[in-house]
């Protein structure tokens, strides 16, 4: 008899091993947010100390999203092949033990260096983070668990400046990097009592290890709640593979083109507006002072847009949710480059950058992770992710040519025209998933998905 392990972790209700399993990908998450954000701070007081220059600084972050594309890439074929497990003790391991490396680096090419294996770590972290969650979490909570993963990662951004503050003038930027070598190593060590993902075991025929590590669970939630029956099983949708093309099959080469246009649209924002903004405050006559705190104030908008994010979900659903606030980013950004009053731009702003966490919590969390079956999820997202990569290398250059020729109009027009393509694509390719089984949505045969189950609107 099948496992049934979707069923089964599907029927459960939530419990302190659901907790357990957030707080332990949280953790990771953040670290790896902190990771990234921190490199504001250190690299400006690298200049400032003359350890390094801005052309040392450019490469330091060009290696880093390098770095990151290749790590995104290589933990979805990881996490399918041996488990997510494995992948995601892996990523955290590579990039803490990079961090030590980083603080102890007698100079900024080793840093840099440091910094390029860091980055395999760091990419893959956000792929595997939300693949696992997903695959614990009921259908009816997972909007709601996938989002505030989503909001707990982003409030790396604050910490990581505030920490900056406190630490880099008073002991220096090599404790940055401490801080997360020490961090993630604990929560590696936290996270070996983890279990494997049942559904990944199940679609690797592993049914005695997927049982056991079902027993395991149902046990601990059955402390303290009632096991509802398990419901009928869904069958597999498509056969085991190893081969990279069976994200280009029939059955999953509209989901592919889908997720892969939402995360080149929002990385290309991302790094194309919301990284500029300080640049572009102060060419629009706000001094460098104003600048930065109007920056702070807009950058609220992430973590406030994760938890919208994480109420619409299940409300509105995440094709729906990305379709209407693509939309109204698309207006927000027309309307940005004609707002003269400075506390006017800065409500703009804020209202842009709150729309596109929104956008970054509906499909980075739940959309992406949700729109492959169990056998190919670590790849389909590691493959969109690492596409929605490749732009964060390109979109500086992208930005300072058409800013020198066409202004913040011209950034603006290009930010828009990505977000009109991906509303399209998900608007009429797109499928909705809210509260719906893994297994339900992932194609049900070699051909296009099933109209019973999966409705296009």
């Amino acid at each position: 008899m099948s496992v049934n392990a979707g069923a089964r972790l599907d029927r459960l209700p939530i419990s302190k091993f659901h907790w357990r399993v957030l707080g332990l990908i949280a953790g990771g998450m953040f670290l790896d947010a902190f990771e990234i954000y921190l490199a504001g701070g250190v690299l400006g007081a690298l200049v400032k100390s003359g350890w390094s220059d801005m052309a040392h600084n450019a490469q330091f972050i060009s290696v880093t999203f390098a770095g990151m594309v290749i790590g995104a890439w290589v933990a979805g074929v990881l996490g399918d092949r041996y488990g997510r497990r494995f992948s995601y003790q892996a990523n955290l391991l590579i990039f803490g033990l990079a961090s030590f490396a980083a603080a102890a680096a007698p100079s900024m090419s080793w840093l840099i260096a440091a910094r390029f294996v860091m980055g395999l770590g760091l990419g893959a972290e956000i792929v595997v983070g939300y693949v696992t969650m997903a695959e614990f979490v009921p259908p009816q909570h997972r909007a709601k668990w996938g989002a505030g993963l989503a909001a707990l990662t982003n409030t790396a951004l604050f910490v990581s400046s505030f920490a900056g503050f406190l630490i880099i003038p008073s002991v220096g930027w090599r404790w940055m990097f401490v801080i997360v070598g020490v961090g993630a190593l604990f929560v590696w060590y936290l996270r070996k009592a983890m279990p494997e993902s049942p559904r990944w075991l199940e679609s690797k025929g592993r049914d005695s290890e997927a049982e056991q590590a079902l027993r395991a669970i149902e046990a601990e939630v059955a402390q303290t709640h009632a096991l509802p029956p398990v419901p009928e099983a869904i069958s597999a949708a498509l056969p085991p593979s190893h081969s990279f093309l069976i994200l280009f099959s029939k059955a999953l080469i509209t989901r592919t083109i889908v997720g892969s246009v939402v995360l080149v649209a929002i990385n290309t924002v991302i790094y194309g507006f919301i990284a500029w903004i300080p640049t572009f405050l102060v060419k629009q006559g706000l001094s460098v002072v104003s600048s930065l705190g109007f920056t702070t104030l807009m950058s609220l908008g992430g973590p406030v847009g994760a938890l919208i994010g994480m109420w619409l979900g299940d409300r509105i659903g995440r094709k729906r949710g990305i379709v209407a606030f693509s939309i109204v980013a698309i207006l927000l950004g027309i309307l940005y480059p004609y707002s003269n009053d400075p506390m006017f731009l800065a409500i703009v702003g804020f209202g842009l950058v709150t729309a596109l966490y929104i956008l970054v919590a509906l499909a980075f969390a739940l959309y992406i992770p949700e729109l492959f079956p169990t056998e190919v999820r670590m790849r389909g997202a590691g493959f969109c992710n690492t596409v929605g990569r490749v732009m964060t290398i390109v979109t500086p250059y992208m930005v300072v040519a058409i800013f020198g020729g066409y202004g913040i109009v011209g950034v603006v027009a290009l930010m828009v025209a990505f977000l009109i393509v991906e509303t399209l694509v998900v608007l009429f390719l797109g499928i909705e998933t809210k509260k719906k089984p893994l297994e339900a949505i992932a194609p049900s045969q070699p051909g296009e998905v099933s109209a019973q189950k999966l409705k296009v609107a």
